[in-house]
């Protein structure tokens, strides 16, 4: 197979490189008849352009996905609510099929919702999975976490990262300061989380060229995020926005965990003890702080544990995973949507279209 290398233009469209067989990827004739699949240029943008757009106004909300199911109701709950968005891929959900598995559902996606205006993100990734993403020509930004190092190792990798990103058009996430509690290969004990110095990341930020920087201001990841009176450290927010006027920031573990959702999932024979989350209504004011993207999983793992819970409780006799699924991409799409009018990036679509060209 004559293999065209993908990289992003000028205007942070996904694309090939002009010059080379017009676009096209020659493919072995059992798959075509013709032997020639025409590559179309997809809607997929570097986060560089969400965050000019959204940078102290709204943030954009970055959504994990593993499934199909997750990917229709994330394209769908997007555009109802008419606003774009960062698909993240973690190193767990790379490995739960195949890679290639979520690429591929990601370029169906964008042929069923062609209006869809999104970037696609490697979610927390150590050195070697950030190159073998940069080299595959899908993504359109990395997230190096290096943050269980010490300050001068994690810049030390992390400019590494930058320098083989950056050649290829991709931009890059870092992380400052360690995040507590646990999701997938991320496990911090409370004890050994630590909020981002903003000495520290102004600092860091100028030794590795990142584009946008994860801080620790007091979420943590996974389900049960908070106890007491424990909340967002907005105070670090602003001393970084001084220190860093204009440079995109990034709330990790941001899940809200609502209790409506805890609430059903125990009624239907689960066990979510003392489950609590970010409250929604802190986006807005993290926003104008220079926090541009949030990410956010949990709270979609519960709605896919209530929708499948109730469905084994209330309905025995089925055997059938289409009628759950159905119903868990219509909830999926709704939480979405939802979730995006907190963040403020719901109705923004069209402006962003024009922004990016």
């Amino acid at each position: 197979m004559v293999q065209v290398d993908p990289v992003f233009d000028e205007s942070h469209h996904f694309g090939a490189k002009t010059g080379e067989i017009d676009n096209a990827i020659i493919c072995p004739d059992e798959f075509s008849p013709l032997g020639v699949i025409l590559k179309e240029i997809i809607m997929i943008v570097t986060t560089k352009k969400l965050f000019e757009a959204a940078y102290g106004k709204y943030a954009i909300g970055a959504y994990n996905i593993n499934n199909l199911e997750q990917t229709m109701g994330l394209f769908r709950g997007n555009l109802d609510s008419k606003a774009p968005f960062i698909i993240q891929i973690s190193k767990g959900a790379r490995s739960y099929t195949h890679k290639l598995m979520l690429e591929g559902l990601i370029r169906s996606a964008d042929q069923v919702f062609p209006d869809a205006i999104f970037a696609v993100h490697l979610d927390h990734g150590d050195e070697e999975t950030c190159y073998d993403c940069i080299n595959s020509g899908f993504y359109s930004s990395v997230m190096i976490d290096a943050s269980a190092e010490p300050f001068e190792k994690n810049a030390e990798i992390t400019k590494r990262v930058v320098t083989a990103a950056h050649a290829k058009g991709i931009v890059v996430e870092a992380e400052l300061g360690q995040l507590g509690g646990v999701e997938e290969h991320v496990n911090v004990d409370e004890a050994n989380a630590k909020l981002t110095d903003p000495a520290q990341a102004e600092e860091f930020v100028k030794l590795t060229g990142c584009d946008s920087l994860a801080c620790a201001i007091g979420t943590s990841h996974g389900a049960f995020k908070f106890s007491g009176s424990q909340g967002l450290h907005f105070e670090v927010l602003t001393e970084i926005q001084k220190r860093l006027p204009g440079f995109p920031l990034v709330m990790h573990g941001s899940s809200s965990v609502p209790q409506e959702e805890v609430a059903r999932i125990n009624a239907a024979g689960g066990s979510l003890k003392g489950a609590k989350g970010v409250d929604a209504s802190q986006f807005l004011q993290a926003a104008k702080l220079g926090v541009t993207k949030i990410n956010i999983d949990t709270d979609g793992r519960l709605v896919w544990t209530r929708v499948h819970r109730e469905n084994f409780r209330d309905h025995p006799e089925n055997f059938d995973l289409r009628p759950i699924g159905k119903e868990f991409m219509t909830e999926y799409a709704k939480f979405i949507a939802e979730k995006n009018v907190f963040l403020g990036s719901a109705g923004q679509l069209d402006d962003v279209r024009k922004l990016i060209g």
